[in-house]
């Protein structure tokens, strides 16, 4: 990668020796892919629904699997976003329906109720990733102490909004006593006696 971004700038630009830490952290990268895994999942949920039921042993139920679709794809994407916490929250509160409906699968007349379990078991692995993915998420976003960064006082300037207002007007008077200071010898401030 190093190379690449090297080969590809001008002889005169500095070189690229070696890249540093990334921001993007394993938290960060766990979301990450349990939001392409939420895309994927819902659109198999959503074309395949016939093939799923037909599996799990809950024919009749294809319409609530597309529905569960269009929600983990929607999770999906949120995950994805810069509100990653919000996304991995949903795909909890999805999973936990997942785990509800799966739970009405494992009656005693269902002939395909060892797929039922199977997938129970997967969907209880997923949402112990998300479950780490969501805590690893906000504990990165945390300060220290649980504290929540607040900057509700501070304006942007440093020495007050009144120094800000006159700053330019200061910056110009401050040249011309150093250039008329210049003409005569002598720095502004300076007395000459």
């Amino acid at each position: 990668m190093i190379f690449l971004n090297s080969m590809s700038r001008p002889a005169g630009d500095p070189r690229l020796i070696e890249a540093g830490p990334s921001s993007f952290g394993s938290a960060d990268r766990l979301a990450r892919d349990l939001g392409w895994f939420s895309i994927g999942l819902g659109l198999v949920e959503l074309f395949a629904a016939e093939k799923i039921t037909g599996a799990l042993g809950m024919r009749g139920n294809e319409n609530l699997v597309r529905a569960f679709g269009v929600r983990e794809v929607a999770s999906g994407i949120m995950t994805l976003s810069v509100d990653r916490q919000a996304g991995l929250q949903s795909r909890i509160v999805g999973d936990a329906l997942d785990i509800a409906t799966l739970a009405t699968a494992m009656r005693p007349d269902n002939r395909k109720r060892g797929n039922a379990a199977l997938a129970l078991l997967l969907v209880a692995g997923v949402t112990f990733l998300d479950l780490i993915a969501k805590g690893a998420i906000a504990a990165r976003h945390r300060r220290e102490n649980g504290k929540v960064r607040s900057y509700s006082d501070r304006s942007g300037f440093p020495q007050g909004i009144e120094a800000a207002r006159y700053a330019s007007h200061k910056k110009l008077q401050d040249k011309e006593d150093i250039s008329a200071g210049a003409g005569s010898g002598t720095k502004s401030g300076d007395n000459a006696t």
